[in-house]
């Protein structure tokens, strides 16, 4: 499954693109596309050489009578930490306008954690719930953002449909067992894409900030570098857009010996190609 974004050199996002516009290559080799959405439209399964289009059937095991295909299932994942007393509140209102502007077809987790993970509000349609459950979050403790984020991952992987997993942290990790690479490997081959917001400045924490800049643009995500609250804010009007004009493609890997890493290329076809830009996840390793 690719969430991609595609973007013109003024960075505005460009919909009404069509499945034939797309072309898919994993470790060099031509995929066929099985299904294709746009925002949070259902996918659409794609007969072979035929667009997508009204009264197209459904992606194999997808009940377009039901909603579970339709918008995106968000898991925001609060740092709650002693690091985070300075603005607590702000952070909360941003996230808080954030979780009210979503579309209505969204569904909306918000999980705290300074040492542990708490699941604040499970995922839900219910704005009012998921705000009630962020606001019942208190400040202390060490930081284990990498546990959470493992946890997070694992909670989201189970549930269908397109899901991310929005990361607002002040960045330095002071309890985490496991390493951030190893966490970022999960989100890669879960083909969920992370988007994180610091309120740090990239140059007082470079660690963290490079660890933030790889781990999104691995998994098709971004990363913000936020400190004030008016940049938080953008921050996350950039995500809700982003989720918006994002496509969603899926595709069954033709065979393939490699066991291990295998790239995903995305690429545009046409002139197309020349005109914009793409993001998506860069790859996976295959569950054996």
């Amino acid at each position: 499954v690719l969430n991609v974004t595609v973007t013109n050199r003024q960075g505005r996002y460009v919909t009404a693109l069509k499945p034939t516009d797309f072309r898919i290559l994993e470790d060099g080799i031509t995929q066929k596309i099985a299904s294709f959405g746009e925002g949070n439209q259902a996918p659409v399964a794609l007969a072979e050489g035929q667009p997508a289009g009204p009264g197209a059937p459904a992606a194999p095991g997808i009940d377009l009578a039901s909603d579970t295909f339709v918008g995106t299932n968000v898991f925001i994942l609060f740092d709650t930490s002693n690091f985070m007393y300075r603005g607590f509140v702000y952070a909360e209102d941003a996230i808080a306008d954030f979780v009210r502007g979503l579309d209505r077809a969204d569904s909306i987790a918000v999980y705290t954690f300074s040492r542990n993970l708490n699941r604040a509000a499970p995922l839900t349609r219910d704005r009012l719930s998921a705000v009630r459950g962020l606001r019942h979050a208190v400040a202390g403790d060490d930081t284990a953002l990498y546990n959470a984020l493992l946890l997070t991952l694992r909670d989201a992987s189970r549930v269908p449909g397109r899901k991310v997993v929005i990361i607002f942290s002040n960045g330095p990790d002071n309890a985490s067992m496991l390493a951030p690479d190893d966490v970022r490997a999960v989100a890669e081959d879960e083909g969920i894409p992370i988007y994180v917001i610091s309120t740090s400045e990239v140059n007082k924490d470079p660690i963290s900030g490079n660890v933030f800049r790889r781990i999104t643009a691995r998994t098709g995500g971004r990363a913000f570098f936020a400190k004030t609250w008016q940049k938080q804010t953008e921050a996350f009007h950039s995500i809700r857009e982003e989720l918006k004009n994002a496509y969603t493609v899926t595709y069954y890997p033709q065979a393939n010996p490699n066991e291990g890493w295998r790239s995903i290329t995305v690429e545009l076809t046409g002139d197309a190609a020349k005109k914009y830009r793409i993001r998506t996840r860069t790859g996976y390793r295959p569950k054996l």
